[in-house]
């Protein structure tokens, strides 16, 4: 009776053992490790200063030489460019909500350079990249555009027939939303860690 009692005290640190690693295992069944390796800010900055260049420079030749004069036909009637200033969000919700899109496009910079530090998914690098300069370019109108910093009207001229008139801050808005989705189904975090279910 005593050796078959310090046989079965002996042995259940083994099962306690045990059943820590199984329960270990099934956390760790759902998901992947983070693979190990630099962070992507560098991506999401060079993402984001295209972006915000290809915005800025396209606007600045529209305003200059499209603001006031005939549409011009891209593709005939089915896309056009011309010059609109809009007050409001992206392809013109909300004109009289300036100021709280403002504060929101900021909030919006700052919530992007704080998840920059845990930025280790090239694709997620990219899509937030997408997001940053774009809301850095429409951020850049309302601060400095008439009628006043912070009230400035975003300039739109991209005019698809029976759509909305946007730019390309707007485009790469809805791309890098569009891809977070995508990211986000697929299972994958900022941090690069992939879910399998």
């Amino acid at each position: 009776m005593t050796s078959e009692a310090e046989q079965a005290i002996d042995e259940a640190p083994e099962r306690k053992s045990g059943d820590a690693d199984a329960a270990e295992g099934a956390e760790e069944s759902g998901r992947e490790e983070r693979p190990r390796g630099k962070r992507r800010v560098a991506v999401l900055l060079v993402v984001a200063a295209l972006a915000y260049a290809l915005d800025l420079a396209s606007k600045l030749v529209v305003v200059a030489k499209l603001e006031h004069e005939p549409p011009i036909e891209v593709v005939g009637t089915l896309l056009q460019f011309y010059v609109v200033r809009n007050p409001g969000a992206a392809f013109g919700v909300g004109e009289a909500l300036t100021v709280v899109l403002t504060v929101i496009a900021a909030a919006v910079v700052v919530v992007i350079l704080r998840l920059a530090r845990k930025l280790y998914s090239t694709p997620w690098a990219i899509a937030l990249g997408m997001l940053l300069g774009g809301a850095m370019g429409n951020l850049t109108d309302r601060i400095f555009r008439s009628p006043g910093v912070f009230e400035g009207a975003v300039v739109d001229f991209i005019a698809p027939e029976n759509f909305a008139v946007f730019n390309l801050a707007d485009s790469a808005i809805v791309c890098g939303g569009i891809l977070i989705v995508i990211l986000s189904f697929r299972g994958l975090d900022p941090d690069g860690t992939v879910h399998r279910n």
